[in-house]
């Protein structure tokens, strides 16, 4: 098995630079009219900079007669090499890539990040499904009306489930696969798919409330401040205050969720495996046999860090994708 210990992406001095300049260009935009309001109150510069680049696209889907303005940031130049497609993990958006996102795009990538159908910013006052086959039909047809070309998809979380089952069913779709403290031996939503309505939406209600959200920062993350901790809290729950995201959640709850431990030997493409050596909601073990279950991949684990690498070692993410990504065109070429 091969496992590398990540170092940072750029020089000190440059990585600094390039977040400052990010930073000051932040308070020069505006955000899109369709965020909550209470963007406005976040003080992160990375979150507010990104926020202001995302965009809703039309997207057609077999399960509604209306199209899904659907949120997502695109990239602002297209690239000679395959893009790299960003998803988010569980209940969460596209903000969750708001340190990585522009280090892969100042390192030349075409980047992409995507609001998986039912969380992030998408509208979807007028939706009813957000079950399994939903969340891959509407990605498809985002991928085939927008982006177009084989990816390198990155699934962070439960977004690893979402890469999983994507890249078994449109294989023609994901050149490599990129998956992060993965959640992909999950039995679904288990139990909560057998609740009655009312109790899975005091579920879900419960699921938005600050003083949850704040716990799991602190249980995602290591040596966070308590002002940065209520912070990124204000950001994970943006998505949760759209009145349709508690229907989309129960929807997507009592429809069972990923079940994909049976599709992990069918993943053809190679693979990138990142680990934080200290997460504490699932276990690097899992990494681990995650590795020796896919017949192609390599696993590499990021020390001194959580469940959420991207947000939490951004250097380090960014350039274990970028290495992987041109090791790969190497060996194609």
């Amino acid at each position: 098995m091969l496992i590398l210990t990540a170092c940072p992406l750029f020089p000190k001095c440059k990585t600094q630079t390039q977040r400052r300049r990010f930073a000051i260009q932040a308070a020069d935009n505006k955000f899109p009219s369709f965020l909550p309001k209470e963007m406005e109150q976040i003080k992160d510069p990375f979150a507010r900079k990104l926020a202001t680049r995302i965009e809703r696209l039309p997207i057609n889907v077999n399960f509604s007669e209306n199209s899904i303005m659907s949120s997502c940031v695109k990239p602002l130049v297209q690239s000679k090499q395959n893009p790299v497609v960003l998803l988010h993990g569980f209940d969460s958006s596209c903000l969750e890539w708001r340190y990585t996102f522009p280090l892969l795009e100042e390192a030349g990538l075409e980047t992409w990040a995507v609001d998986i159908l039912g969380w992030g910013f998408s509208n979807l006052e007028r939706l009813g499904s957000c079950d399994v086959e939903s969340k891959r039909e509407h990605f498809y047809q985002l991928w085939k009306s927008y982006i177009k070309r084989p990816m390198t998809l990155v699934g962070p979380s439960l977004g690893a489930a979402v890469a999983v089952d994507f890249a078994v069913n449109h294989p023609e779709a994901v050149e490599n696969l990129v998956l992060i403290d993965a959640s992909v031996y999950a039995e679904g939503t288990g139990n909560l798919a057998k609740l009655p309505k009312a109790a899975a939406y005091a579920g879900v209600s419960l699921l938005k409330s600050f003083p949850l959200r704040l716990y799991t920062i602190f249980l995602a993350f290591k040596g966070v401040s308590f002002s940065t901790s209520l912070d990124w809290t204000n950001i994970g729950r943006l998505h949760c205050l759209y009145p349709w995201w508690e229907d989309a959640t129960v929807n997507f709850m009592i429809s069972g969720g990923y079940n994909i431990s049976g599709q992990i030997d069918q993943v053809k493409q190679k693979t990138l495996i990142i680990w934080g050596e200290d997460d504490q909601i699932i276990s690097n073990k899992l990494g681990v046999r995650l590795h020796c279950e896919l017949p192609n991949a390599i696993i590499c684990q990021i020390p001194d860090c959580g469940h959420l690498p991207h947000v939490e070692k951004p250097d380090s993410v960014a350039r274990l994708i970028l290495e992987f990504m041109q090791d790969y065109c190497q060996k194609k070429a």
